[in-house]
């Protein structure tokens, strides 16, 4: 069973929707990649294409998705899941969970686009080098 998520925007800590994903974590994550393609939306979300055996069109050969794996505690899996699930689809079911195998070698859960926007390319495949400044939320050791 699969109890590990990958993010790579808005979910990563760090940024506006991380809340929805910290209370599910087991532990502080790892760096880590995919195979894919990393776009802006143009509404301060990205919006991600994988590249595999069942990869969207959109994807570009040889791009790199950077992003951080998440160990989810097994007895809240489900809800972890059910919660990202929701945030996701507030775009209208233009994401949708897919399993993956990350380049760290973890099988993980991660949302890709599946159609409806006009999408530029982020070349760097890092969100968090990208995104507007806006988005950042400041992290303290408190």
């Amino acid at each position: 069973m699969i109890h590990h998520v990958f993010v790579y925007g808005t979910l990563l800590p760090g940024d506006v929707r991380w809340r929805y994903l910290e209370q599910f974590v087991a532990d502080e994550g790892i760096p880590d990649s995919v195979d894919g393609s990393l776009y802006d939306t143009g509404f301060d979300y990205p919006a991600a294409v994988f590249e595999g055996p069942e990869a969207n069109e959109g994807a570009v050969d040889g791009a790199i998705i950077l992003g951080r794996t998440f160990e989810v505690a097994p007895e809240l899996l489900d809800d972890c899941l059910a919660v990202l699930d929701v945030e996701e689809d507030i775009a209208g079911g233009r994401y949708r969970r897919v399993s993956i195998r990350t380049h760290g070698g973890a099988d993980v859960w991660a949302y890709e686009y599946a159609f409806g926007f006009d999408l530029s390319p982020i070349a760097s495949g890092d969100w968090l080098a990208h995104r507007p400044a806006h988005l950042a939320l400041e992290l303290s050791d408190d």
